[in-house]
């Protein structure tokens, strides 16, 4: 197995016990899933919900599989309790016990159509938006969080980083995408239950901070006060120019350090978080004004959407050799800009999934072509299947996650298919989806326990069996 430099904690799920549900105790592929009494949240609807799924897929593998997945987060990375008599809850990315603003986000989206119906699920997802509010109010700029906000990190790339870390912060990357996904969460939470509850004076000082970041990161008046130095071997792991990021010009697009993938930029502007900085700020402003009437909040965050909107529209296209048109990946302000995509959400072939853009957008039906060919120079096809990797675990490595967000973006019954079908087959037997895999040999992955590709996956199956079942009948 290869191994990253998130080090920590690879191997079984947690060291649960497992034991078979009695849907799968009649066959060869017994649950993968922790004891009932070993699991840290159980949701009813959540349960009810893989049993009416698990009714219409045929491929007993891929029934495994999603019963597996799709409860991962509640089953191993949910810790609920209270802070001050609220619900407080701390989630996990997996293998490494600290919280994600992206992972957490995007673990628990999977339940949102659920909530409305199960009140003790709608108290794990009030826990996880007061926690996102008070780690953005400790610094809006750190990516990672540790459940003890006095606490320093423990984490051991992290403790030598020259940056400004304060207690409760796990890491300290600047991206974009960890101040959009909790505007997500917020917003799909809004629009799945319309419950007021969680939308409190914290998260909209929350919500107000996040905003004036952005704002600082256009760097219209300077580089502002964020920049980050890391000593490693690896030039992604940290920032140029004493730690401020290469040149841009102030163009009204944001400043990102890192990726998704927590990855370094090469140019400061990363237009698929751009573009989905504009689609979560939009989102915020209808929780902001539909959960609370606060017209002020909504308004300063569409009039900063609409800004970043306009300057993508001028300084976020690029030609290929070809000489279509695509969105880029990154760029400066100065007319550089680079092709690729990384598999982390957001990326250029995400954006329909994130509804940054339509999904029948001409433009975004080229660059997703494009990033799906050898125009991106990680797109990988090897002998066990085809996709997208990127720079954090290295070359010839494909994310299951690419494969995952093709799924959920297509409108295409045999693309839909075979992507299913290369999932099914690249599990390397474990019955969870992994963080990478080698292209030529499955067997050869990155993290065992990986709780966003493993609800992402569930996400995908729940998808096709209320769009397209006929798809899940019968074996792939």
């Amino acid at each position: 197995m290869i191994v990253t430099r998130r080090e920590a904690i690879l191997g079984g799920v947690a060291g649960a016990t497992l034991t078979a549900t009695p849907a799968l105790s009649a066959t060869s592929l017994p649950s993968k899933r922790p004891a009932v009494g070993a699991r840290r949240f159980t949701s009813r609807a959540v349960e009810r919900e893989i049993a009416r799924v698990s009714a219409k897929i045929g491929d007993p593998k891929l029934r495994w599989m999603f019963a597996n997945c799709y409860p991962n987060t509640l089953d191993t990375t949910v810790r609920l309790t209270t802070v001050d008599g609220a619900p407080d809850a701390f989630v996990i990315t997996g293998d490494i016990p600290c919280l994600w603003l992206r992972d957490s986000s995007a673990q628990m989206t999977p339940y949102l159509h659920l909530a409305r119906e199960d009140a003790p699920l709608r108290q794990v997802f009030h826990g996880l938006i007061a926690r996102q509010a008070r780690s953005i109010l400790i610094d809006p700029y750190a990516n990672a969080f540790m459940e003890d906000p006095t606490a320093k990190t423990d984490l051991s790339w992290s403790l030598s980083d020259k940056t400004d870390m304060k207690p409760g912060v796990a890491e300290r990357k600047w991206e974009i995408d960890s101040l959009c996904y909790p505007m997500r969460l917020a917003h799909g939470y809004w629009q799945a239950t319309r419950d007021r509850a969680p939308f409190d004076a914290r998260w909209a000082e929350a919500a107000r901070l996040s905003i004036a970041t952005f704002r600082v990161q256009q760097r219209k008046d300077g580089p502002g006060p964020y920049s980050f130095l890391r000593k490693s071997d690896r030039n992604i792991e940290t920032m140029p120019l004493d730690g401020y990021g290469n040149p841009s010009r102030p163009v009204g697009l944001i400043h990102c350090g890192f990726r998704p993938s927590d990855d370094a930029c090469l140019y400061p502007f990363l237009i698929p978080s751009n573009l989905f900085a504009v689609t979560a700020l939009r989102e915020l402003a209808v929780v902001a004004q539909g959960a609370r009437g606060d017209a002020a909040l909504a308004q300063d965050a569409t009039a900063l959407a609409d800004e970043v909107a306009r300057a993508l529209a001028e300084h976020g296209r690029m030609r290929l050799r070809d000489g279509s048109e695509v969105w880029a990946y990154e760029v400066d302000g100065f007319g550089n800009a680079i092709f690729m995509d990384d598999a982390n959400v957001p990326s250029l072939s995400g954006l329909g999934y994130l509804g940054c853009v339509p999904a029948n957008d001409p433009l975004w039906q080229r660059t997703q072509a494009a990033a799906w060919s050898p125009a991106n120079p990680y797109f990988f096809r090897g002998k066990a299947c085809e996709g997208i990797g990127g720079p954090h675990v290295g070359l010839r490595q494909i994310w299951p996650m690419s494969l995952i967000v093709r799924g959920l973006s297509s409108d295409d019954p045999a693309t839909i298919r075979a992507c299913l079908k290369t999932l099914r087959d690249t599990d390397a037997g474990t019955g969870f989806m992994h963080e990478t895999f080698d292209q030529d040999d499955p067997a050869q992955f990155t993290r065992s326990w990986f709780a966003w590709a493993n609800g992402l996956f569930g996400e995908l199956i729940v998808h096709v069996a209320n769009t397209r079942p006929a798809l899940l009948e019968g074996t792939l």
